[in-house]
């Protein structure tokens, strides 16, 4: 297991993004467009001459069902995620929030063609949409949400640069479930996931930053459902739900999840140290897997070489299982 005495430093970023001045989603609640001819629109034609029986109807073009950025349905085998996390004005929570955002998309998509490794590579930018901050805020959850614009521009760019865009959640004392919904405007597009950080969910009378926070395998299977339920309604592909992975106290009754029909749930081992005690931290984390879990790994490019080294990507790819998704903060 990792050493956490690493952690605060990670844990006096709440400071910076509760002074960044992140406002709140203030309509989160968008509708999908609507397949309905317009109202008043003609019936269709028939071919042939005006009068004429034997004419056949004009066949209506198909509708292409909705894909992931890089094309197909489905996540997983065909593809591998590799991406960065972060949030604008915040550089002490990843490298996604810094310089020209263009440019790190262009960035991740190299990272992404070097994990390929035999699979089509998709790059992720990992937005935090929900932040926990040390202070209750006015509503007493500890979280900050990230205003609609700034989820917009990234979206944005993830569209530009086929890519997926994932919005991390960091609940604090509000509800994992209920920040899940709150994103529904977003989370009905093909190219929009979830990740769920748990240490940040905290539980009545803990404050972020002072402990772990954490969730269960019944928690996470609410989740997928609900984003199951979205896949479904509006025909989307297979839909994305990471969540980060500290330690094993973070996920208590890991084998209470369930699957849930076109949901990718992704188990993202977290945590900061030198490569012997990431692999440790790998390891213990992925002993016993749930039925049905893919596995992802995160790495650190400041702490992580702070008297040590940052892992090269054959050997985050020598691990077993190998991940199949790849983040880097």
């Amino acid at each position: 297991m990792l050493d956490s005495t690493a952690e605060p430093g990670r844990r006096s970023a709440l400071a910076v993004t509760a002074a960044a001045g992140l406002s709140l989603l203030t309509a989160c609640a968008g509708t999908a467009d609507s397949d309905a001819s317009p109202r008043g629109a003609p019936p269709p034609r028939a071919s042939g001459t005006p009068g004429s029986r034997t004419g056949s109807p004009t066949p209506r073009p198909t509708k292409k069902r909705p894909e992931l950025p890089r094309g197909g349905r489905e996540l997983f085998p065909r593809h591998r995620l590799a991406g960065y996390c972060g949030l604008p004005g915040a550089a002490a929570l990843g490298r996604l929030g810094t310089g020209d955002l263009d440019q790190r998309a262009r960035e991740i998509e190299k990272l992404a063609q070097t994990y390929a490794d035999g699979r089509e590579p998709l790059p992720v930018l990992e937005l935090l949409a929900v932040v926990a901050n040390s202070g209750a805020g006015p509503d007493g959850t500890y979280r900050t949400r990230t205003s609609a614009d700034t989820v917009r521009r990234f979206h944005k760019a993830a569209q530009k640069h086929r890519a997926l865009l994932l919005l991390n959640i960091q609940p604090g004392r509000a509800s994992a479930l209920a920040e899940v919904k709150a994103l529904r405007e977003w989370l009905v597009h093909p190219d929009v996931g979830v990740a769920l950080d748990p240490e940040w969910e905290m539980g009545p009378g803990e404050k972020p930053g002072d402990s772990y926070g954490s969730t269960d395998g019944g928690e996470l299977t609410e989740i997928a459902r609900y984003l199951s339920g979205l896949v479904r309604e509006h025909d989307l592909p297979e839909k994305a739900f990471v969540f980060h992975q500290v330690a094993t106290s973070v996920v208590e009754d890991q084998h209470a999840f369930r699957p849930q029909p076109g949901v990718a749930a992704i188990k993202c081992a977290d945590g900061i140290g030198s490569p012997g005690l990431k692999r440790g931290t790998w390891n213990d984390l992925v002993r016993n897997l749930p039925s049905g879990m893919h596995t992802g790994f995160k790495l650190f490019y400041d702490e992580d070489t702070e008297g040590s080294r940052l892992m090269t990507h054959k050997e985050v790819l020598a691990l077993r299982p190998q991940p199949e998704y790849v983040m880097y903060e």
